[in-house]
């Protein structure tokens, strides 16, 4: 399910694109010029939120061949959101509406190229219990958004990765460049048993191809279909063996538009309690052979090779002043194609106002065909006039989350959460699709031609050693990243319902084009870069009408 609003669309960092320049400084967020939020009960059955804000024009300070001057990097933003709810025949059904409004205004040309002018959506949502003791309840939603802007802006967001309309072999899409408009519909509606030792659910919907809610919400993905059949049984009566026990299996499947079928499967989960209070979860599912529509990034469709993964986890007594968890986690489609983690977490409350929590991962990824570009060559008429590049992935990565939460009076606490992440990734073998709708690659230098790094760290691969096609450049895709980020919150409640919050973020980012893990190497580096500190205040008052 897509979210309708997702509140760091408003302030987050410029997103404009920068002319030439030697030199720029960009602003790290974009200004609030004012905000305002209600939200309250009227009546015992109506529940009404809203909220409006309006942001800065920004623009980044850029030097180029010696000359000073100014870019506009964000426009002028109105941002709104309204949320009403309607509960009836006391909570046995319910209906709620939300609309969301996006609205920009630009001074330079070329925003209007990379921006929505105007986006806005649409959405209901209500329930229904079907018997008066609530066991059985059917929910749904459905939305509509409406996005707009010259038709360069639209074209570009057909093109996107949420769409990929561009993709040659889809017969259902293709990019309209004449459109200065995109309209698209979703939905989803479920059937749910929620009480009881048998528990069952199910689920379908749907994601038009044109539907977008980006501008003000958050989804990463359209053109599907989906649904899903799950059901399963509780034991929550404790025996000799157990305190209480659930299993649970499903299947699922997700089409396109096309009926193709891009995601399948069958997955089961468990969950144990000892009678020292001490569980274990795990889960486990298999995936069939499917399509892909995302590998190629655009292009034409690939497979999905079958694959099986599973996850467990131990957890100690969680009733203790220390408790601890460990857990692991695979998802395995071939010896060359394997993702990995491990994860612990330890909790220590020395009372019961004070609380620490760590939790460490490491993960390990083994990608057989991993992104690196597309390029066009009239010779590659398997794969539509363009050779689409990949290469063999290794790649580790160490993050790790620690968070205190302070408790100093009931209307005064504190909470800290720091996440540092090291992240590498070593790419080899390099080779393109074969053909489209498959998974066959060849590999440049197994197919007659060959591949060579230059002095400039970018690669130079050709398709056919002597033969016409011609040669392909792209830049060395290994990666090393480190960041650090931390945040302070001191919450402070002067009056009932009424709170004053203090924020620190800090935080820190630095990036290498090489492949190699280097813990120690990685930390040291993030130690010494220069951080970006802000401060925040926020008050909320509550009026009692």
């Amino acid at each position: 399910s897509p979210n309708f609003f997702y509140s760091r669309r408003i302030g987050r960092a410029p997103a404009g694109s920068l002319p030439d320049h030697d030199y720029a400084d960009v602003p790290d967020g974009t200004r609030i010029l004012g905000a305002g939020k209600l939200t309250g009960k009227i009546g015992n059955d109506w529940n009404i939120g809203t909220m409006h804000a309006v942001t800065s024009r920004e623009y980044a300070e850029i030097e180029y061949a010696g000359e000073r001057s100014q870019a506009e990097v964000e426009p002028l933003t109105y941002y709104g959101v309204t949320r009403i709810q309607k509960e009836m025949n006391d909570g046995i059904r319910g209906l709620g509406i939300i609309t969301t409004t996006a609205q920009r205004r630009f001074k330079n040309g070329h925003l209007e190229e990379e921006f929505n002018k105007g986006a806005y959506t649409v959405g209901l949502d209500g329930w229904s219990f079907l018997d008066t003791s609530r066991v059985w309840v059917v929910t749904g939603w459905m939305g509509m958004s409406h996005v707009r802007g010259n038709q360069q802006r639209i074209t570009n967001v057909q093109r996107n990765s949420r769409h990929y309309f561009q993709r040659p072999d889809a017969a259902h899409v293709n990019v309209d460049s004449s459109a200065n408009a995109l309209t698209g519909f979703a939905g989803r509606f479920t059937i749910n048993k929620q009480k009881g030792n048998y528990f069952f659910n199910s689920a379908l919907g749907f994601i038009h191809p044109n539907f977008d809610v980006n501008d003000m919400g958050f989804m990463w993905r359209t053109d599907m279909i989906n649904a899903h059949v799950a059901g399963g049984h509780r034991w929550t009566e404790p025996t000799d063996y157990y305190r209480r026990a659930n299993v649970g299996l499903a299947v699922f499947a997700t089409t396109d538009f096309d009926r193709n079928v891009t995601w399948s499967g069958v997955f089961t989960n468990y969950w144990l309690q000892f009678l020292n209070y001490y569980s274990i979860e795990g889960n486990f599912a298999y995936n069939p052979e499917t399509l892909n529509h995302s590998l190629t990034r655009g292009g034409p469709m690939t497979k999905s090779t079958p694959g099986w993964q599973y996850g467990i986890w131990l957890e100690s007594d969680n009733r203790k002043d220390v408790t601890w968890s460990l857990g692991s986690r695979a998802y395995i489609r071939s010896p060359q194609n394997r993702n990995q983690s491990v994860d612990i977490a330890f909790e220590i409350k020395p009372s019961s106002t004070l609380s620490f929590r760590i939790n460490p991962e490491i993960s390990w990824r083994r990608t057989f065909a991993q992104w690196v570009g597309d390029f066009d060559d009239p010779l590659a008429e398997s794969t539509f006039g363009k050779r689409y590049v990949f290469g063999e992935l290794n790649h580790k990565e160490f993050s790790s989350s620690f968070r205190v939460s302070w408790t100093f009076t009931p209307k005064l606490s504190l909470q800290f959460y720091a996440q540092p992440l090291i992240s590498a990734g070593d790419y080899r073998n390099f080779k393109y699709l074969a053909k489209s709708g498959s998974y066959n690659f060849t590999r440049f230098d197994n197919s007659g031609g060959s591949i060579n790094m230059d002095d400039e760290d970018s690669y130079w691969a050709d398709p056919d050693g002597n033969g016409p096609a011609e040669p392909i450049s792209f830049d060395n895709p290994d990666f090393n990243v480190k960041s650090l980020r931390l945040n302070a919150i001191l919450r402070w409640e002067f009056l009932p319902g009424s709170t004053f919050y203090l924020v620190w973020n800090h935080s820190k980012f630095g990036y290498q084009n090489i492949g190699e893990f280097q813990f120690g190497h990685s930390a040291d580096r993030l130690w010494n870069i220069a951080p970006d500190n802000i401060f925040m205040m926020k008050i909320t008052y509550w009026l009692n009408m």
